[in-house]
């Protein structure tokens, strides 16, 4: 069998300068060539995972097949490679060092003294090859959160020092990702922050193989020259990411660029075919160059950061491009939404999403959201919380059931339509406890998520305590909201909709974290089809 392929993608100068979205770039190139690719995160944080992150924090916590709570790129690698991800594609300093203290404790290590080198990074060596082995990818791509230089990352750029050595130059590389900012006043591209960058890794024992450089200006020849003279590289390997207009623009340019041919040579791989991009091509000529454009609002509570939201938004941009459509979409943050002002501010959209959280901050906001699309007929989707919070609204203004909410909100309610889960009752612990990953769900043929979907049976991924309360199913079925997905095994409800509406469907899971530019998720097209229809 051929040895692995390890591909490593380090950042350098400032962060955000878009690891993930070259990371998957590349991983759709090889793809493309016909070779199995995946990715993975290395995220230097001290949390086991980022389940118990303030969204205001690290932005959306992405949940995977497998239950696992994880970085938000994980949500570009997938929506870029149409390829689930697991628990392996995201590996933390706090699951790292959770793993190695377990194994002190139990006595594995012999009474040997533990140390960062070799333990801490021996785990993290095995934890990267887990794709290429328990797997079988050929080619495993690994980002580095941060970047070089902090203290965070350290035994991660030693791990990845030591992988190169202990395979051979030909079966690992490492892209590294930095700014060449533009100073106005000068005129002028600068790259010394790119050649310190590259001598702090240097300094801990990395040559990079190739440098992909973020600009905002075209760089001309004489750039590339000097930060290959400078940073050891050929001229091949200096890459331009120019900024743009889509994220899925990215490979694109990054063929363009031929980051996937320079990465096989490096790698001491043929060329093979030519990456064939052409569906890609067309699904960015659909978001760029959109027939029909309409208004939606996002009505959440954490609305200031949009990666609080980034699947939702992304899932909407995959709607879009199958509806020809530019969908301009407002974030209403919650907080700000009452029953005064609510036509004023949600009076003028075309389509209303309730985003998921948890919490009792904006909470009525959204439920008077909720009412607003119920009593005028406008496209409604909820999300998780959305669908709770259509309940409770449904549960107050047409059942008359006064104080219903869920025991979230109100442990006193007289009326808790929404509930904790039976098997949630005992859980004291907040990480990694809540119901997560994929679970099945049964849709009733009569329904409009069954004209949607045209099946019977849907597999989605959920992140939830509450749940609605079955003790109140008779009544909401018979004044109009109907449990239309059931989990085959619990009897948990996993679908709401009111049919009797134009659009009204709330879900308990995560649609949009099976979304991508392949394989759009099918209630996100249903709602900007409809809610292109009822245009404003």
């Amino acid at each position: 069998m051929p040895t692995k392929k390890y591909i490593f993608v380090t950042g350098g100068v400032a962060s955000s300068l878009g690891k993930g979205i070259i990371s998957a770039s590349l991983a759709k190139l090889l793809q493309s060539r016909g070779v199995s690719v995946t990715i993975q995160k290395l995220d230097p944080y001290i949390n086991v995972d980022p389940g118990t992150l303030n969204p205001y924090e690290h932005g959306e916590c992405y949940v995977t097949n497998d239950g696992a709570e994880t970085d938000l790129d994980l949500g570009h690698y997938e929506r870029f490679i149409n390829l689930p991800t697991t628990q392996d594609n995201n590996i933390t300093t706090g699951s790292v060092y959770q793993s190695v203290i377990n194994k002190e404790r139990k006595g594995d290590y012999l009474g040997k003294t533990v140390q960062v080198i070799p333990h801490i990074t021996d785990e993290i060596k095995r934890r990267i090859r887990v794709l290429g082995t328990k797997q079988n990818f050929d080619f495993i791509i690994t980002e580095m959160g941060g970047t070089v230089g902090d203290i965070e990352s350290l035994p991660y750029i030693e791990a990845i020092r030591q992988l190169k050595w202990e395979l051979g130059s030909g079966n690992v590389i490492v892209i590294h990702l930095t700014l060449v900012p533009f100073i106005s006043a000068s005129g002028e591209l600068k790259t010394k922050p790119t050649q310190h960058s590259v001598k702090l890794l240097l300094e801990n024992g990395i040559q990079p193989d190739i440098l992909v450089l973020r600009t905002e200006k075209p760089l001309n020849s004489d750039i590339r020259k000097k930060v290959a003279l400078f940073c050891n590289v050929d001229m091949t390997s200096v890459v331009e990411s120019i900024d743009a207009s889509t994220i899925y623009e990215v490979p694109l340019m990054m063929k363009k660029e031929k980051l996937d041919v320079t990465t096989l040579k490096k790698l001491h791989m043929p060329e093979g075919k030519e990456a064939d991009l052409a569906d890609w091509k067309k699904f960015v000529e659909k978001v760029k160059n959109p027939v029909k454009k309409i208004h939606i609002a996002l009505v959440g509570k954490y609305v200031e950061l949009p990666d609080s939201y980034k699947s939702i938004t992304e899932s909407i941009v995959h709607a879009g491009a199958v509806n020809d459509c530019k969908v301009s979409v407002t974030n209403i943050h919650s907080e700000n939404v009452n029953e005064g002002n609510v036509d004023e501010l949600l009076g003028d959209f075309s389509g209303i999403i309730v985003a998921p959280g948890f919490g009792t901050r904006g909470i009525e906001g959204k439920i008077a959201a909720v009412r607003y699309a119920r009593e005028n007929n406008i496209p409604f989707f909820g999300i998780c919380l959305g669908l709770q919070c259509a309940v409770i609204e449904f549960a107050r203004n047409v059942l008359g059931l006064t104080g219903a909410n869920s025991r979230e909100m109100d442990r006193r309610t007289p009326y808790p339509v929404i509930d904790l889960m039976e098997e949630q009752k005992d859980v004291i612990d907040k990480g990694g406890t809540m119901r997560l990953g994929a679970y099945d769900c049964n849709i009733a043929e009569k329904s409009r998520v069954f004209e949607i979907f045209k099946r019977k049976q849907i597999r989605e991924r959920h992140r939830h305590r509450y749940e609605f309360n079955n003790q109140f199913m008779d009544e909401f079925d018979k004044a109009g909201m109907k449990a239309s997905g059931m989990n085959p095994e619990t009897g948990l409800v996993e679908i709401m909709e009111i049919p009797s509406h134009k659009w009204f469907i709330g879900v308990q899971f995560h649609p949009e974290y099976q979304s991508t530019v392949q394989k759009p998720h099918p209630l996100f097209v249903d709602f900007i089809k409809t809610a292109l229809s009822e245009k404003k």
